[in-house]
C-alpha cells in the first residue's frame, strides 16, 4: 500500500470512527485498487468488502480486525488507538455508538447462517448404504477371504474420510467416525489373516483412535481383541494376554470380553504353558455367555457382536491343543460337531478339524491314519483362500507327524501340503506362520516306533518350513 494513504485525512477518519466500509472505499479510490485486490489484502471475501462499503454490514470482530490491520500494512501512527491499543475496549465503544446505524443484521442473513449451521452433505440413505456394505463384508467374509474384499472396505474408509472433511449434523458425524472406525477395524482384522503384523496394527492404532473420539468403548474392545489377535500369530503370546487384559479392563462384565478371555487371553495363555491361568480365562468366558445369554451357533470370526458359544467352545478346544490334553480337544469338538458342520463357515470347519487331528496324533495311542487323512481332506477342500490360523496350524499338523514320516499317509499329506503351499495367496502366509516346534510323542508311542524312526529328520523340507 503506498506510504501516502496513510496521510489521507478521510482515511484517518473513518479507521477512528472504526468505518472500516467508508476507509476501504477511500483506500481504493486513492490507491486506484479493485474490491479484488482489496479481498486479497484483507483476507475478506469481495462480497462481504462491498457490504461493508455500502453499509449493509460492518466489521467488529476484534480478531478479524487485528488480521485485516496486519494485512493492509496500516501505521501506527495513522490509527493509534487501533494498531496499538487492546481492541476490546474499542470494540464496545463502536458498537455503542453504531445502535442506531446499521449493526443488525437482515432476516436474510439470519436465515443464510441457519442453513449453514444445519447444512450437512451427509444423509440417512447414505449411512445406510455405508452400513449395509459393513455389514454385507462381515457375512461374506469366510466365503470370499481377506483378498477379495480388502479393496471394498478400504473404499468405504475413504469415501468416509471423504465426507469427514465437509459439515455434518453432530448425530451424522458421530455415525461417520463409528463408520470409519469400523472399516478401519475389520481392515485391521484382514491384516492379521494375511500375515500383515505392522499393518494391522497400523489400523488398530486408527480404528481405536476414532472409536475412543466417540466413546465408543464395545468398539475399542473389540479392537483390542484383534490386537491381542495379531501379537498371538507373530508368537509374542504375552503380549497377547496384555492387549487382551487391557481390553477385559474397560468393562469386565461386557459380553464382548467373552472374546477377549476365550479368544485372547486362554489362547495365548495356553501356549505359554499356563494351565490354571488358560482355564480360567475359558471359564470366564463361558461364564459371560450364560449371563448375556448369547447365540448358540458360530458367529462370522470377523463380526462386531458377541462371539456366540460355539465359537467360544472352538477357541476352547485350541487351548487343550496348546496344553497337551487332547480327550479336552475332542471332548470340546464333539459338543460343537453339529454346529460346525451346520454353518456357512469354511475356515472355522478347517480349524476344529485340524485340532482335531492334531488331538488323534499327540493322545496315548496316536491314530496317524486318521490324522492325516483329516488333514487331508481339509487341503482339498480348501476354497483357495486361506487365512494365516489355517496355513499355521495345517503346517503345525506336518511337524508334529515328524516320527511317522516312513508312512504313506504321513508323505502324501506332506506332498499335498506342498501343492497346497505353492498356491499364490497360501505361499504369500507361510513365512508370516509361526509354526510349532513338534511336539514329541507320548512315551508309549515314542517307544513302539524308536527303531523304524531313528536318523528321521526332526524337522519338515525346507519348503514346508
Amino acid at each position: 500500500m503506498p506510504e501516502w494513504v496513510w496521510r489521507d485525512a478521510d482515511v484517518i477518519e473513518s479507521l477512528a470512527k472504526w468505518d472500516f466500509g467508508a476507509a476501504f472505499h477511500r483506500i481504493r479510490q486513492i490507491a486506484h485498487l479493485r474490491q479484488e485486490d482489496l479481498a486479497s489484502l484483507t483476507g475478506l471475501s469481495q462480497s462481504y468488502l462491498s457490504a461493508l462499503e455500502s453499509g449493509t454490514r460492518r466489521l467488529t470482530h476484534v480478531e478479524k480486525i487485528k488480521i485485516v490491520l496486519r494485512g493492509l500494512g496500516v501505521p501506527q501512527r495513522a490509527a493509534p488507538e487501533l494498531v496499538a491499543t487492546d481492541l476490546s475496549s474499542r470494540l464496545h465503544g463502536a458498537t455503542t455508538e453504531a445502535v442506531h446505524g446499521t449493526v443488525w443484521e437482515s432476516p436474510v442473513e439470519v436465515a443464510r447462517r441457519l442453513h449453514a449451521a444445519a447444512s450437512s452433505n451427509t444423509d440417512g440413505s447414505i449411512l445406510l448404504v455405508l452400513r449395509e456394505t459393513i455389514e454385507g463384508v462381515v457375512h461374506r467374509y469366510e466365503a470370499e477371504g481377506p483378498y477379495s474384499l480388502a479393496g471394498e472396505v478400504l473404499e468405504v474408509r475413504r469415501y468416509v474420510g471423504e465426507l469427514l472433511e465437509g459439515r455434518q449434523l453432530p448425530r451424522q458425524r458421530e455415525a461417520l467416525f463409528r463408520l470409519a472406525a469400523q472399516a478401519s477395524a475389520l481392515l485391521a482384522y484382514m491384516a492379521v489373516n494375511a500375515g500383515r503384523e505392522v499393518l494391522a496394527e497400523a489400523y488398530c492404532a486408527e480404528a481405536a483412535e476414532l472409536a475412543s473420539h466417540i466413546d465408543d468403548r464395545e468398539l475399542v474392545m473389540w479392537i483390542q481383541g484383534t490386537r491381542s489377535l495379531n501379537a498371538y500369530y507373530a508368537g509374542r503370546f504375552e503380549q497377547a494376554v496384555a492387549c487382551a487384559d487391557a481390553g477385559v479392563a474397560i468393562d469386565p462384565g461386557h459380553p464382548q470380553a467373552i472374546r477377549l478371555q476365550a479368544n485372547g487371553r486362554a489362547r495365548a495363555l495356553g501356549k505359554l504353558g499356563d494351565v490354571t491361568g488358560a482355564e480360567r480365562a475359558i471359564a470366564a468366558a463361558l461364564d459371560l455367555s450364560a449371563r448375556h445369554d448369547v447365540a448358540d451357533g458360530l458367529t462370522p470370526c470377523i463380526s462386531f457382536v458377541p462371539y456366540a458359544l460355539a465359537r467360544t467352545l472352538a477357541n476352547a478346544a485350541t487351548v487343550h491343543v496348546a496344553l497337551r490334553s487332547p480327550h479336552r480337544v475332542l471332548a470340546y469338538a464333539d459338543e460343537i460337531d453339529d454346529r460346525v458342520e451346520q454353518s456357512d463357515s469354511a475356515w472355522s470347519r478347517a480349524l476344529v478339524r485340524l485340532d482335531v487331528a492334531t488331538a488323534v496324533l499327540t493322545s496315548e495311542r496316536p491314530d496317524v491314519e486318521q490324522a492325516m487323512v483329516l488333514g487331508r481332506q481339509i487341503l482339498e477342500a480348501d476354497g483357495g483362500a486361506p487365512i494365516r490360523s489355517v496355513v499355521q496350524r495345517a503346517g503345525d499338523l506336518y511337524l508334529l507327524a515328524a516320527p511317522w514320516r516312513h508312512l504313506p499317509a504321513v508323505r502324501e499329506y506332506g506332498e499335498a501340503l506342498r501343492v497346497w503351499q505353492s498356491a499364490p495367496q497360501a505361499r504369500a502366509l507361510v513365512g508370516s506362520a509361526k509354526l510349532a516346534r513338534p511336539v514329541q510323542p507320548t512315551r508309549r508311542a515314542a517307544d513302539a516306533a524308536h527303531s523304524r524312526f531313528e536318523g528321521l529328520p526332526a524337522q519338515p523340507p525346507a519348503e514346508h518350513d
